[in-house]
């Protein structure tokens, strides 16, 4: 398997979720072993994806420095995970990417508009060796050696229409689009007046994110999946883990995990060289793997 550019540039506008303004998204194709790489256009500054460009996990993952940051990428790097690039420029005129309809099947959308060009060199992941958890009293993020790439995650609110859910995924990019791209994120109406009093969530709407009074959900067309806030959960999981900059040959457990308990976990897995190799996908004895990219 090689690596993974985009054949041709594409872009597109949407609303932010947190500023409630318009942005430019703009995504340009980059030479093997490039990586990644968001740039603030209005800025002219680059920043590179890692964990050690996270800066803030309230609410969402956000990368960036004292000069300017770019907040809720996780939805859009869940898509890149998904089509398995690896080099690509991401620019925008904003702070935030675009939220679209709350999901990353728009982004989807974008990523085949643009097309997958595989590139001359080969593609590497990040093999799990060791497991790696990060926990937070009964909360918990971690990674397990595996031959596949699987996702269990489970959540419990105390609410009638979420409760006690869970999915388990086993990844491919069809399995994706059809079982976890379209999964939006969500919010309680009680919090929003509070968040929107903190400069947050000032673009939400029914129209890019599940909302929930105390009883019921307040989305006229009603849920897309019986469990759609346990695959979102898994679609930011998903992004998350992409912060690494590569794909993770793993299997991922949690038990009410967040944005900031994933970023915990990216930055213990990288922090020790006894947690992973990272190796090209030709090498792996899981030709599942790469088929699963097909």
């Amino acid at each position: 398997m090689r690596q993974r550019t985009l054949k041709k540039p594409v872009e597109v506008v949407g609303i932010g979720l947190h500023k409630g303004v318009p942005i430019k998204l703009r995504l340009e194709p980059l030479d093997v072993d490039a990586g990644i790489i968001f740039y603030r256009e209005d800025l002219a500054m680059s920043m590179p994806l890692s964990p050690k460009s996270v800066i803030n996990t309230r609410m969402a993952t956000v990368i960036g420095n004292e000069k300017g940051s770019i907040s809720t990428i996780e939805h859009f790097l869940s898509a890149v995970y998904a089509y398995g690039i690896d080099n690509m420029r991401v620019i925008l005129d904003g702070n935030e990417m675009p939220i679209m309809d709350g999901s990353a099947i728009s982004f989807c959308l974008l990523l085949d508009e643009a097309g997958i060009e595989e590139q001359d060199a080969p593609k590497k992941v990040i093999s799990i060796k060791e497991p790696v958890e990060v926990r937070d009293g009964d909360k918990f993020v971690r990674l397990v050696p595996h031959d596949s790439a699987e996702f269990d995650f489970r959540i419990k609110f105390d609410h009638p229409v979420i409760g006690d859910q869970k999915e388990h995924f086993v990844f491919s990019t069809k399995n994706f689009i059809e079982e976890i791209a379209r999964a939006r994120t969500f919010g309680f109406a009680k919090d929003i007046q509070y968040l929107q009093s903190q400069n947050l969530a000032l673009g939400a709407t029914l129209q890019n994110a599940i909302g929930l009074d105390d009883h019921k959900v307040l989305n006229p067309e009603g849920l897309r999946f019986d469990n759609e806030f346990a695959r979102h959960k898994i679609l930011d999981a998903m992004g998350d883990m992409m912060v690494t900059g590569h794909n993770i040959l793993a299997k991922y457990e949690s038990f009410a995990g967040s944005h900031n308990l994933n970023y915990q976990l990216t930055t213990k897995l990288l922090s020790d060289s006894k947690n992973y190799d990272l190796v090209a996908v030709e090498s792996l004895q899981s030709r599942a793997f790469a088929k699963a990219f097909a």
